[in-house]
């Protein structure tokens, strides 16, 4: 899912903040009964451009929220972050979700909701305008935006893969 200039990073070296997104109690239905387990969808992040998400299950909710953490850990990537704002808009889907995030002004704060706003905040993204539409299905919303920020360049990667100066990229 990782594109050419998209930078994995390890979870060792850095220290990570985590947000629960969502729980999901699921039941199987047996021939002795209904058995109950618990699904979590967790976003980790050094709320400086880094940033994953992960699933985990297990039959207590401690146990998935920490399975959860655990997957974050492995599914790290590097987003640009320019001015506490993205460098640019951008649309992304990822099944029956659709998310548009659009840098903003200074002061402007995180103009986001539910799923989208707990992965914006543990990029470290303090002004941002995003708008989530189609399903609101947090899996899908969490794994659209993810899509969304790790798609972004900065001005300084745009100008080293076209092999020009910086101030060539703002010219034309």
């Amino acid at each position: 899912m990782a594109n050419a200039n998209t930078k994995r990073v390890k979870s060792s070296e850095i220290e990570l903040k985590d947000r629960l997104v969502g729980i999901q109690r699921v039941t199987k239905v047996t021939k002795g009964g209904r058995h109950f387990s618990f699904s979590a969808i967790v976003v980790v992040g050094n709320e400086n451009g880094i940033v994953g998400y992960g699933l985990g299950k297990a039959n207590e909710v401690t146990d998935a929220i920490s399975k959860g953490i655990d997957d974050a850990k492995k599914n790290l990537i590097k987003v640009p972050i320019v001015n506490g704002t993205v460098p640019h808009q951008q649309e992304a889907k990822f099944g029956g979700a659709q998310v548009f995030v659009k840098p903003a002004s200074h002061g402007t704060g995180v103009i986001a909701g539910g799923a989208m706003r707990a992965v914006l905040e543990s990029v470290g993204v303090h002004d941002v305008l995003a708008k989530s539409k189609g399903s609101s299905n947090p899996h899908n919303v969490v794994k659209a935006t993810i899509k969304a920020l790790e798609t972004m360049r900065d001005a300084y990667t745009v100008a080293k893969h076209r092999g020009v100066e910086l101030d060539v990229v703002f010219n034309g």
